[in-house]
């Protein structure tokens, strides 16, 4: 690697839009906010004529023609490139990776990346009606990169929500867990209290409320059950105004413009993997190759070991994906490590895809707080589906960016999909995992497992019969069988009895 090539993180702001703010900004202008904070926190104002790229992260609350474009205008910049993304929480990790490649190449001299939402005031103060003061909606005009791949069979059983797919991680984690229904509840509580005690200490969380473990895992009034096992204190917050923007060139860049090295952070390895697309054609409901192998990767790039990360900031959407990192990495039970910079998605808040770019913003200032630290981020995107991961510190990597070829270990995590599922699926399935879907005052709707057939093959099924989903919420049915039938009249597998008589795992 060059020396000029290497590359750093020189600028970084993030903001927390209040409710009660009196004409709230929209999407947009909360980025223009903080691009013009970022460029003003380089302490070099002439960056502005060395940034030739924008990316920026998929808005979801509003929808602008070509917001890149307008954001350039905005800040006086006149970008080669612009960016926009489809929607997908690994983005801001992986557009950090992105662009470290793209400055080590030479393609670029700095990069502003940047996102942003105001869906807190577009859904909450203005129930969805624009507001005088926000621009109308045009559809964006350019879009980089692939939509999340929906399949019939996701649709039918309502597998592209996310907090059903989360949950049924969920039972599945809890199964290979051996701990019972009462013990696994109090445990999530207990991993989720973590990132709330962080939240509560952040001025910039939308919640600094700290909520105790059995606050997080007791459903009340105002923690209703939302899918089986799940709280609504347990899932991410999606109505937040949040925005967040960094700012990346070279050390030559940075030099040049006699910005103080203190301010320089180093990625000092990263990487983009992605696991199987649909859950019901992996091998297993608890796990992620993508980033077994991606930690390894990236720690190795770094010259780190795990015993070398002092604080991670693992994605947070709900706690199966949580726990599924814990596990993946090797963090044993008991390491006194944070688990999140800002305080998760829960209780900082969760501006959609934009969520780990204010994780990557903490760590910023973390880092030039103490140079010593190094911190991991894991951003996630889809249902435990699209994975990147960057760990930064005060020094350059031991290993260059740009010259590592992924594709062979992306290629053997893929080679593992499991045939497509058995869409009329008579007979028995063994239960792989589990969830019920509640409406608003937590009365069950249906159960959706996902099971494998006594050919071997995956399905999926519902549970309507209310006998059945009380045995789902009070017995852990993974490992044990059921009765599936088809049903030509709602086109969907039927679970119609479930054998507690066999039962492979110890209550």
């Amino acid at each position: 690697m060059g020396k000029k090539y290497i590359p750093i993180i020189i600028g970084a702001a993030q903001f927390t839009q209040r409710k009660g703010t009196p004409q709230p900004l929209d999407s947009l202008s909360l980025m223009v906010k903080t691009g013009q904070d970022a460029i003003k926190s380089t302490h070099a104002r002439r960056i502005i004529n060395f940034i030739d790229a924008i990316y920026m992260v998929n808005i979801s609350s509003w929808s602008y023609e070509d917001a890149p474009g307008e954001l350039a205008k905005k800040l006086n910049i006149q970008p080669k490139e612009k960016i926009y993304l489809p929607d997908g929480g690994q983005s801001p990790q992986m557009l950090v990776n992105r662009a470290v490649k793209a400055i080590v190449s030479g393609k670029h001299r700095c990069i502003l990346i940047t996102g942003g939402e105001a869906a807190y005031s577009i859904n909450k103060l203005f129930k969805g009606l624009r507001p005088k003061h926000w621009p109308k909606k045009k559809p964006p005009k350019y879009m980089y990169g692939e939509n999340w791949d929906i399949t019939e069979i996701d649709k039918k059983y309502s597998l592209y929500f996310p907090s059903l797919t989360y949950a049924i991680f969920e039972t599945a984690l809890r199964a290979s867990s051996g701990r019972s229904i009462e013990e696994h509840n109090e445990y999530m509580g207990e991993l989720m209290e973590r990132f709330s005690k962080v939240a509560s200490k952040n001025p910039l969380s939308w919640s600094q409320k700290y909520l105790s473990a059995k606050e997080i895992a007791t459903p009340y009034p105002e923690n209703r059950r939302v899918v089986y096992p799940y709280t609504k204190r347990m899932c991410a917050n999606n109505f937040v105004d949040q925005a967040g923007t960094i700012i990346l060139t070279s050390e030559a860049i940075a030099k040049s413009l006699n910005i103080d090295k203190k301010h320089w952070i180093y990625i000092m390895g990263g990487v983009d993997l992605k696991n199987i697309n649909q859950i019901y054609r992996r091998p297993r409901l608890d796990s992620s190759p993508a980033i077994k192998e991606g930690s390894r990767i990236a720690l190795e790039q770094a010259g780190l070991e795990l015993s070398d990360i002092d604080k991670f900031d693992l994605y947070s959407c709900f706690p199966s994906i949580v726990e599924i990192f814990i596990k993946e990495l090797g963090i044993k039970e008991g390491d006194p490590r944070d688990l999140t910079v800002t305080g998760g998605l829960p209780y900082f808040g969760s501006p959609l895809s934009n969520y780990s770019l204010h994780a990557i913003i903490n760590t910023v200032e973390l880092i030039r707080s103490d140079p010593s630290l190094k911190i991991m981020v894991i951003a996630n995107g889809g249902y435990n589906t699209k994975q990147s991961i960057g760990i930064y510190g005060s020094k350059p990597p031991k290993e260059d960016w740009g010259v590592r070829d992924d594709s062979k270990i992306q290629e053997s995590i893929l080679a593992q999909t499991l045939p497509e599922p058995i869409e009329q699926a008579n007979g028995t399935l063994t239960i792989d995992g589990y969830s019920i879907i509640y409406d608003r005052s937590e009365q069950p709707k249906r159960g959706v497992l996902v099971g494998t057939h006594v050919n071997g093959q995956r399905a999926v099924a519902i549970v309507t019969d209310p006998n059945l989903i009380a045995i789902l919420e009070s017995r852990d049915v993974v490992g044990i069988t059921c009765l599936s039938q088809y049903n030509p009249e709602i086109d969907r597998n039927v679970v119609v009895s479930i054998d507690l008589e066999i039962d492979k795992r110890k209550k």
